[in-house]
């Protein structure tokens, strides 16, 4: 295994371990013969025993995430209604393209201390949209 993938596994690992308060809050759905939904940013990408009939059965294209959906994903991932870096988040939202998945993984708690302070996820949140938005404009300009 490369280092670098070995490094990502071990931080993912890392991450999982001490967010066991989360995890544990969401439980085990599958224990309790419960449905499972997921998103994926590239269905191709997926094993294709994983989509077969009977395992997968129903797949909804969803768009891009816009305040609304943030409003819903900061009230679950955070316990947030309301909080002064909303506008900004709007602002960015409306200005950029990112897919509800990767707006809640700059939300999740990933360490004690952005556990403690929502503001935290969310000023790495607002930086994964500009750095987003660079990208795009990057793209569209060498698109020109």
């Amino acid at each position: 295994m490369h280092p670098d993938e070995k490094e990502a596994v071990i931080d993912d690992l890392m991450a999982f371990q001490e967010s066991q308060e989360y995890y544990a809050k969401v439980g085990k759905a599958w224990k309790r013969e419960r449905i499972i939904i997921f998103t994926i940013n590239h269905k191709e990408k997926l094993d294709p025993m994983l989509i077969q009939r009977g395992r997968m059965d129903k797949h909804i294209e969803m768009s891009y995430c816009r305040f609304e959906g943030f409003k819903m994903l900061a009230k679950n991932y955070l316990d947030v209604i309301e909080d002064e870096l909303f506008g900004e988040v709007q602002c960015l939202l409306e200005e950029s393209d990112m897919s509800p998945v990767d707006v809640a993984e700059n939300l999740m708690p990933m360490s004690k201390k952005k556990r403690r302070d929502p503001s935290v996820c969310l000023i790495g949140l607002i930086e994964a949209l500009k750095q987003a938005k660079k990208e795009a404009a990057t793209i569209k300009v060498k698109e020109a």
